[in-house]
């Protein structure tokens, strides 16, 4: 049985008139579980990530930093997120989820994180509403247990994975695949294994073509034995940030299309949900709930 990771500080407030749609971590469970696409028994709460897992990617000063809510303004504006404990909470549940992920993937296949795919966290820093970076922090725990020898992170969110393929740049063992808005944040860019940056007014077919293209290559190449799914919506051609002209049924088509590649060559995928920033909610969830709905039609 496919295990959802969800708790409901996921959602933890932010102040009046931020553009996070933090609420949106609440819709997609309840969205599932009213159409029928999930039960209750597939919903697992995780625990706080332990500390000595976080610094196994993360340095000791900036989580010191982080966790005492010490760092400096200019830094929580990098963050975009006001600092509280309740937010380090947060994180640090987000981060363990996607780990009880992995675990589960072993298992079922594939398991999602109703949050996740924090990439823009550095091992030194955060920015871009990412605090720690869960798919590093549990890469790295999959690789220093054995649990996996080669890794491939597919990053599908409209914005690179800078952070990510920052923490990973001399790590042969881990490949960073990012395929992103060209002219969208970051405006500095990292070096991932494969970049595919995609012009502003990116069609659905060319999008798909590309992904088609450069995928499978990826995994024939790089023979991984564990993946990561970034699955951000904010590829939509609704969202405020996106900057590229997909359709919902191209986002769902790009998802069923990376699924049957993990299925396909037996990869246990972790997936994590990313960003989406549609002014109508109802796009948001409704396109990361195919997610889900593609994941378990694929691996059921």
């Amino acid at each position: 049985m496919i295990k959802i990771l969800y708790d409901n500080c996921y959602a933890h407030p932010l102040p009046e008139g931020h553009r996070f749609p933090m609420h949106k971590y609440d819709l997609i469970p309840k969205q599932l579980l009213h159409h029928g696409v999930i039960t209750l028994e597939q919903i697992i709460a995780p625990t706080p990530c332990p500390l000595d897992i976080v610094l196994e990617t993360h340095s000791k000063n900036y989580i010191d930093s982080l966790i005492s809510l010490q760092l400096d303004a200019a830094h929580i504006r990098r963050i975009g997120f006001p600092l509280s404990p309740e937010l380090i909470y947060r994180e640090l549940m987000l981060v363990q989820g996607t780990i009880e992920c992995c675990n589960f993937a072993f298992t079922d296949g594939v398991s999602l994180n109703v949050a996740g795919g924090t990439h823009h966290a550095f091992s030194n820093k955060g920015e871009g509403f990412c605090l720690l970076n869960d798919f590093a922090v549990a890469a790295n725990y999959l690789l220093n247990r054995k649990h996996a020898k080669r890794i491939l992170i597919i990053d599908l969110d409209v914005h690179q994975g800078n952070g990510t393929a920052q923490i990973f740049k001399n790590n042969k063992n881990v490949f960073t695949f990012s395929m992103h808005g060209k002219n969208n944040f970051p405006f500095l860019k990292e070096n991932s294994s494969v970049d595919i940056e995609l012009a502003d007014y990116t069609s659905d077919d060319e999008y798909l073509n590309l992904l088609k293209q450069h995928l499978p290559n990826c995994i024939k190449k790089h023979n991984p034995d564990f993946i990561f799914y970034l699955s951000g919506v904010d590829i939509l051609k609704s969202d405020k940030l996106g900057k590229l002209n997909i359709s919902a049924n191209a986002c769902r088509m790009r998802d069923r299309f990376v699924f049957e590649q993990c299925k396909n060559y037996n990869i246990p995928t972790t997936v994590a949900m990313g960003g989406g920033y549609s002014p109508n909610i109802a796009d948001i969830v409704n396109a990361h709930c195919a997610t889900f709905e593609e994941a378990i039609g694929i691996f059921s």
